[in-house]
């Protein structure tokens, strides 16, 4: 971990204070209308960090909570939260989706980040290849997916920052999108995965 990601990692728990004192990056967005995807998430898949094409389907039945990561972001502490989170729920899957789209914040390469995320946060939860998060051109099918409504049925909210969260219910259907001031282990994401 570089001083800088030091410092960052120190100042994480009065970021988190102060952002939620403002109201910023904590938007929650719930499907309350319960609507459905007009495309399956379980026809879609993701590249891994390693390589290997990893099909939603995989997880059918499974509540999964997909996160934008970076290393260098005043929100990577969150690593340690999401782990927490996975650990306290096995039944969950999280899966790290690594981004450059905010202020050049994710620039190692993929072994670089996973590298970052064991030794420092204690990651044991799935990373995603690097990939752009935001709409355009190259943004991943997933994350497109979950920012579109004629996919998912009811949300266009892009990620607004680094650690923006969306969960997927068993059925494959997007039930929430959690802002990135919203901790991994706040109520609202807890009652959410239980």
């Amino acid at each position: 971990m570089t001083g800088k990601q030091s410092l960052r990692k120190r100042f994480y728990p009065l970021l988190m204070k102060l952002t939620r004192l403002l109201g910023a990056n904590s938007k929650v967005l719930q499907n309350k209308q319960h609507k459905t995807p007009r495309v399956a998430f379980a026809s879609l898949s993701l590249v891994s960090n390693q390589g290997d094409i990893v099909p939603m389907s995989r997880f059918s039945g499974r509540k999964l909570l997909l996160v934008n990561t970076a290393s260098d972001c005043g929100y990577t502490a969150q690593f340690e939260a999401l782990q927490q989170l996975q650990d306290q729920f096995p039944e969950l899957v999280v899966i790290g989706f690594p981004a450059n789209d905010f202020k050049e914040q994710e620039k190692g390469s993929d072994a670089d980040i996973a590298q970052f995320c064991k030794v420092n946060f204690g990651v044991t939860f799935m990373l995603a290849a690097k990939s752009s998060v935001v709409k355009g051109a190259q943004q991943n099918h997933i994350f497109q997916w979950l920012s579109d409504e004629q996919s998912n049925g009811w949300n266009n909210q892009q990620p607004e920052w680094n650690f923006s969260k969306y969960l997927v219910n068993e059925a494959g259907v997007l039930a929430y999108y959690f802002g990135p001031s919203v901790s991994p282990m706040s109520k609202d994401v807890l009652k959410a995965v239980k």
